[in-house]
């Protein structure tokens, strides 16, 4: 963390800001008397979750609140000494980007598709710099090296969509940072960032904020992301700052129980189920998928195949949680779905209880799906928003198996009780229940039939962080009273360590590494595993591991490198490395890694 002098130059002050949002039912107390300081070279994080007034604030801050709907009804904004909520709108378009800018959260929006990078580049630079055209391209190349994008003279002829999400961010990022504010707003400018990616991007402001003495307001929903970048924290709820100070301070003693709540979002204990048997439900064998490429409009000719997945083992006790890690790109969703016989194999077995499912047919393959279910990552396009949860819940009971009115009323209200939702609202839609409540659905729909495997593919992710707990320990509960099995699809290593038994790390297709989750976590081997260890958040700042960034991102599964995948990226690779595909070795029982360096 930085280390800001207690006297330094103050140069944000808010003081009893208050903004509502008025609509024809309501007057919405968006942000509710509010105050809190910035100084020069300081991180000041604003936590909460979803809907508590983080953005508004932002959106405050930059006198951008949306109209005519919302209005600052009243309090101070002095930056750089001067009240911005007095200033005149053509005032404030000096004061925007020029002394302060604001990174949005999803760099997929915040770019224009048809302009290219260097004409928004260009755009935002002529707020300030009023320069010939040679002077401003050499300008937006700057800015562009100034955030590590590589070749920055070729990218600002790309258009947004030609790059990758880490990329584009950091673009949103040299936007921003183009006129040189003295304050940056960064809205959750790492939530749609793989972990790795994110470590990058943090990194980079980090060191940005170090050469320039720049101020940062971050706002996020995770105190993680707090305990890695912030000097100061103010945690939001209901459009007040109910709490705020130094970040240490708060971690070792939050006094406001919601603020105890948020840290503790995330349980510590690993009190698994002990997995009574040695049989496997569920065996994978060198499974392989590969999409085919095509070019032309007619006659459609392969000039490639993306191997999204290429060659994985595993397997997955009755009762046993087996988790899936690793970056967007790497697989772990086309697992799922060759699974559940979404997709069909390009090459190997998958067997439950012994038998091959791909013979599977008719009313087999019928039994199959009732055997094995899934919980999808996003509870609000998950469901139908034209069913009733009666109907939602029973679906599957319907689909597979023959059952009478009754019993399936009977199941129905048995399941909805188990998930902690009420028999009485079985009769409401999906938009009447909270996200949380939306998952719980979810997994009442996929135990309805009583199947012996579940696949959770990101279950928590779009979660509000004191919910995920609830639904984690939920997902336990039910596996101890059905002994159902999990395959756990996720990017939050957090949540595979408290949920796992197993943990399978994979990357551009492979299964990398493989081991008991604790062992993993104690003694991991694969360079990406201890990258993707290291990049995690902390749970407090004292527990900041060793950073371990890596450069560039994730090559195309279309073309991947020869020999070891990892090694364009990896810190220790050998010639060895880029020649031959490393051999996966078992370095001690049940721990398996594909690393040359073993």
């Amino acid at each position: 963390m930085t280390a800001v002098q207690t006297e330094a130059e103050t140069i944000l002050e808010v003081k009893d800001l208050y903004t509502y949002i008025f609509t024809r039912n309501a007057t919405v107390k968006a942000v509710d008397g509010i105050s809190f300081t910035l100084h020069k070279g300081e991180t000041l994080g604003i936590v909460g979750e979803s809907g508590c007034g983080k953005t508004m604030t932002a959106l405050s801050l930059l006198r951008l609140v949306p109209r005519p709907a919302g209005k600052i009804v009243g309090g101070e904004v002095i930056l750089n000494g001067e009240d911005v909520l007095l200033k005149s709108e053509d005032e404030m378009r000096d004061v925007r980007g020029r002394q302060i800018s604001m990174i949005l959260q999803d760099p997929q929006t915040s770019l224009n598709p048809v302009f290219t990078i260097g004409n928004q580049l260009r755009e935002a630079l002529g707020i300030a710099h009023k320069e010939n055209k040679r002077s401003m391209l050499g300008r937006a190349v700057g800015a562009l090296r100034s955030v590590n994008v590589a070749a920055p003279e070729r990218r600002l002829d790309d258009y947004p969509h030609q790059m990758s999400g880490g990329m584009k961010q950091r673009v949103v990022g040299a936007i921003a940072m183009s006129c040189e504010p003295g304050v940056i707003i960064a809205d959750e400018p790492t939530t749609a960032l793989d972990v790795t990616i994110q470590l990058q991007y943090l990194r980079l402001l980090k060191d940005i904020q170090a050469e320039t003495g720049l101020a940062i307001i971050f706002i996020t929903h995770d105190f993680g992301v707090v305990a890695r970048m912030c000097d100061r924290v103010a945690v939001m709820y209901a459009g007040r700052i109910i709490e705020q100070g130094n970040v240490r301070d708060i971690f070792n003693a939050p006094s406001h129980p919601y603020t105890q709540a948020l840290i503790n979002s995330v349980p510590k204990e690993r009190l698994l189920m002990v997995v009574a048997t040695n049989e496997n439900l569920l065996e994978v064998r060198g499974l392989k998928k590969y999409f085919p490429v095509t070019k032309g409009l007619i006659m459609m000719k392969t000039v490639g195949y993306v191997q999204a997945v290429d060659g994985i083992s595993f397997n997955i006790k009755q009762g046993e949680t087996v988790g899936l890690v690793g970056e967007s790109g790497c697989g772990k969703t086309t697992t799922s779905k060759l699974l559940l016989r979404l997709e069909v194999p390009t090459e190997g077995e998958i067997l439950l209880e012994g038998q091959d499912i791909s013979g599977f047919r008719g009313a087999q393959l019928q039994e199959y799906r009732t055997t094995v279910q899934a919980v999808f990552q996003d509870p609000w396009s998950s469901l139908s928003p034209r069913m009733r949860v009666r109907d939602i819940v029973a679906e599957p009971l319907i689909v597979n198996r023959n059952v009478t009115t009754s019993e399936k009323n009977e199941r129905v209200a048995e399941v909805l009780n188990q998930v902690g939702l009420h028999p009485e609202q079985a009769n409401n839609y999906p938009h009447e229940f909270s996200g949380g409540q939306r998952q719980r659905i979810a997994v009442a729909s996929a135990l309805v039939s009583y199947p012996k495997l579940i696949i959770l593919d990101e279950p928590v992710s779009a979660l509000d962080v004191s919910i995920r707990a609830q639904v984690m320990n939920l997902l336990k509960d039910l596996q101890e009273q059905y002994n159902v099995s999990y395959l756990l699809i996720a990017h939050n290593l957090a949540t595979v360590r408290y949920m796992a038994h197993q943990t399978a790390v994979m990357y551009l297709g492979q299964i990398v590494e493989y081991a008991d989750t604790e062992e993993l976590y104690e003694n991991a081997l694969h360079p990406y595993t201890k990258a993707l260890f290291s990049a995690a958040l902390p749970s407090h700042p004292d527990m900041i591991r060793e950073d371990i960034v890596l450069q560039g991102e994730v090559p195309s599964p279309i073309n991947p490198p020869t020999g070891c995948r990892f090694h364009p990226r990896c810190p220790f690779a050998m010639p060895q490395c880029s020649e031959e595909v490393p051999v996966e070795k078992e370095v001690s029982p049940g721990h398996r890694v594909s690393c040359h360096l073993y």
